[in-house]
């Protein structure tokens, strides 16, 4: 289905367009940042939360990085309290997907995945190719409702076309 390459891409992209989002939204002020503008999960802010979070609940089923500081969904929005802390773990964290991919083997991609899914409450098993598309999709979805509410605040995020990454 997917290849190593493909994820790394992927990787180097996620990183990317994070880098670009988080610069963009620096130069909002606190208040706007975690202003409810209708997103999912509200604001700019509890929405990167929501990334990150998920980021490392699928990292921590593929490779064991340990389970993210919020202990649910719901919970994800709010798991860090300020701008500084939010904006470190993320670069720390794409840094682990990264590293994760470069070290990642064709072989690794076949076969299954089974893990508690606390969002469907019961175990699933399904393709880990399947899964990773889904993490890197999530990815691109949030962040699109991201780089929305930030040209609503006047702000201007970089390009978001694969083939213009910036690496």
């Amino acid at each position: 289905m997917i290849s190593a390459e493909y994820v790394q891409l992927m990787a180097r992209y996620n990183r990317w367009q994070n880098g670009s989002l988080y610069e963009a939204a620096s130069s909002l002020s606190d208040a706007q940042r975690r202003e409810d503008k209708g997103a999912f999960f509200g604001s700019i802010h509890g929405t990167l939360s929501h990334l990150i979070w998920a980021d490392q609940m699928w990292m921590n089923r593929f490779a064991e990085t340990g389970p993210p500081k919020a202990s649910s969904v719901a919970a994800s929005k709010d798991a860090f309290g300020s701008w500084d802390e939010l904006s470190k773990e993320r670069q720390v964290f794409d840094g682990v997907i990264v590293d994760w991919a470069a070290a990642l083997e064709d072989k690794w991609l076949e076969g299954d995945l089974t893990w508690y899914s606390g969002l469907s409450g019961r175990e699933l098993t399904k393709p880990k190719g399947m899964l990773i598309v889904h993490m890197f999709n999530h990815q691109t979805h949030h962040r699109g409702q991201v780089h929305c509410l930030l040209t609503q605040f006047g702000a201007k995020p970089e390009d978001t076309d694969i083939p213009f990454v910036a690496f």
